[in-house]
């Protein structure tokens, strides 16, 4: 047994293949000074074969797993237009006449040892990206062959070194059982994307390996505990086997509650909705039984694209989720663009604190014709079904208040055309800021609902960069300062009588409902694989007893006290998923 990290959860049981590294030997090949020219003409058209590939990979993974994911692929297109990156392959060939391939290999080496000397997980796996784009562009200026899966469709365990988004874009689930890399943590975008396709994987087993796995052993990937068994008797095969037949049956009768309502037993109802970014994340939340939509990302309509959205184009996306959603509401966030979302058409300044700066509603109120085009094809959409409009990024009353000045502009614009929407269309507000908690009963009085961000409200409420290795175990929703201060939020809204959801990650970690049903929230929104397994707890769960314990948690002191309490109580809960679900079949 080799332990590793638990990167993408799940069991696979079969023979391994191994496959080859993909990195070439390159000749330092040196150039005649009047084949400069030939030679960057060489490199721009290698650039451009392998931003066509890289886009093409992306609307291939994006029609798996949609358009959040396949955002991956933007980072490596970005890499290839990085000036820093760029200006050091050309550089090389210029100033030491070496040829284009020599040049990107030079630039790799680069970047790649840079990063590694960091001791920054986050900033290693952005070196494993590096890889990836500049092998690309290598295997162009070689003319190399890609390297290739078996062509067979006899299932398999995929066993490389490092496994790249490249790659794993092309792999098949029905014949990849699953994956075990030799580089690569939790925050690899490999690893992001194994997840998202629901491919057991464990990463980081270097040093680990000897003898090293060959094509044809049989192992086992535990996924969910970071294990690869090589050679495993005929008892451990067995036992595995049950644990897979386990999860396949839970995952059947998970996909049996997709008509059931999310009640308590004692009778307590909670409204379960999605998430989402696309179309087809909406017909995969309704497939699991969705309540409509607590969370509609508009941003990535904006993305991938060379300018901003027409009212129409935005306005037939609207009505179409407003239509699909058949009543259910539909709550559209309004552009959320600034931090980790950028837009090529549309430069930000650079800014030492992004996720602090110029961002979401704060861009909106600058360009006011852009957001009053988002606002008219909502409010176009709120014919169509029970739209409603949300503020990200909210700090205070005014601007609310700014912002609804655009709305009624928007509405009157509509007026004037003839043009049919909901008079009394709802506004609410994502409480997602610190200042926007300690103002929430002022905010109420302006909204008509709040929906709570746990995501930023945790790390700005901590002061913690989840994407920072250094500091994301300080990352902690049941920290006593989050728990009062979503408790302060909740209490505010209903003073005020306007209802109040979550929508963060914390809506889909089912250790919270507790806490929600000790607060009063009856509205969670989550991604659409979340639904069914939240649901199915909220089945199982008595709102009284659960509400007495977690009034008990948020008198404790330590984040650790409060965490080790929620785990005893959910070892205590009894798993009734199979007798559930045949008295309702």
């Amino acid at each position: 047994m080799i332990k590793g990290i638990a990167a993408a959860g799940g069991v696979a049981i079969g023979k391994a293949f191994v496959l080859p590294t993909w990195e070439w030997d390159v000749p330092d090949q040196c150039l005649d000074p009047t084949d400069l020219a030939q030679e960057f003409e060489r490199l721009y058209e290698g650039i451009r074969t392998s931003k066509t590939e890289i886009e093409l990979m992306k609307n291939e993974f994006e029609e798996i797993a949609g358009p959040e994911e396949s955002s991956i692929f933007d980072a490596h297109l970005a890499i290839l237009e990085d000036p820093e990156f760029m200006n050091e392959i050309r550089g090389i060939i210029e100033r030491q006449y070496k040829a284009a391939e020599v040049a990107v290999q030079e630039a790799i080496n680069h970047f790649v040892t840079m990063f590694d000397l960091l001791d920054d997980e986050y900033m290693k796996e952005r070196a494993a990206d590096i890889k990836d784009v500049g092998n690309r562009l290598l295997k162009h200026l070689l003319g190399a062959p890609e390297v290739t899966l078996p062509t067979d469709t006899q299932p398999y365990i995929l066993v490389a070194k490092e496994l790249s988004p490249s790659q794993l874009v092309h792999l098949n689930p029905h014949n990849v059982l699953g994956i075990a890399t030799i580089l690569g943590g939790k925050t690899s975008h490999s690893a992001i994307m194994a997840r998202a396709i629901g491919i057991p994987l464990v990463s980081g087993l270097e040093s680990q390996l000897d003898p090293p796995i060959q094509t044809g052993e049989m192992i086992i990937v535990d996924g969910d505990n970071g294990k690869i068994i090589v050679h495993p008797d005929q008892q451990t095969i067995e036992h595995y086997k049950l644990i897979r037949t386990a999860q396949d049956r839970r995952k059947r009768q998970l996909e049996m509650l997709s008509t059931v309502d999310s009640i308590t037993k004692d009778g307590i109802p909670m409204r379960l909705s999605a998430n989402i970014s696309s179309i087809k994340e909406l017909d995969i939340a309704l497939k699991n039984g969705a309540k409509g939509v607590g969370l509609f990302r508009t941003e990535f309509m904006y993305m991938d694209r060379n300018s901003f959205p027409s009212e129409r184009e935005q306005f037939e996306v609207y009505r179409l989720v407003a239509e699909k959603a058949k009543g259910q509401a539909v709550v559209i966030r309004t552009l959320d663009i600034g931090g980790d979302k950028e837009l090529d058409y549309f430069p930000l300044p650079e800014e030492e604190n992004p996720f602090l700066g110029y961002r979401a509603i704060r861009i909106c109120l600058e360009h006011t014709e852009m957001f009053k085009t988002q606002l008219l094809a909502i409010l176009r959409a709120s014919a169509y079904g029970a739209v409603k409009i949300m503020y990200p990024m909210i700090s205070s009353v005014e601007e609310v208040q700014q912002a609804n000045v655009i709305l009624h502009e928007a509405m009157d614009e509509l007026d004037q055309r003839g043009l049919p929407y909901n008079r009394e269309i709802q506004v609410g507000i994502m409480i997602e800021i610190p200042a926007a908690v300690a103002i929430a009963d002022l905010l109420a009085e302006e909204c008509d609902f709040f929906s709570i961000g746990t995501n930023d409200l945790v790390q700005y409420v901590l002061a913690v960069d989840r994407m920072n290795e250094h500091i994301a175990h300080m990352y902690n929703p049941y920290h006593p300062a989050v728990l009062r201060m979503l408790r302060s939020t909740i209490q505010a809204a209903h003073a005020e009588g306007i209802p109040v959801s979550v929508c963060g990650e914390m809506a889909g970690d089912e250790r919270s409902i507790p806490f929600w049903l000790q607060m009063g929230v009856d509205h969670l929104s989550m991604s659409p694989q979340s639904l069914l397994r939240v649901k199915q707890s909220i089945l199982n769960t008595d709102s009284k007893q659960a509400s007495s314990q977690a009034l008990s948690w948020m008198k404790l002191k330590t984040s650790q006290a409060i965490e080790e309490g929620i785990q005893q109580y959910m070892n205590t809960l009894t798993d009734s998923d199979a007798s559930f679900v045949s008295s309702t079949s």
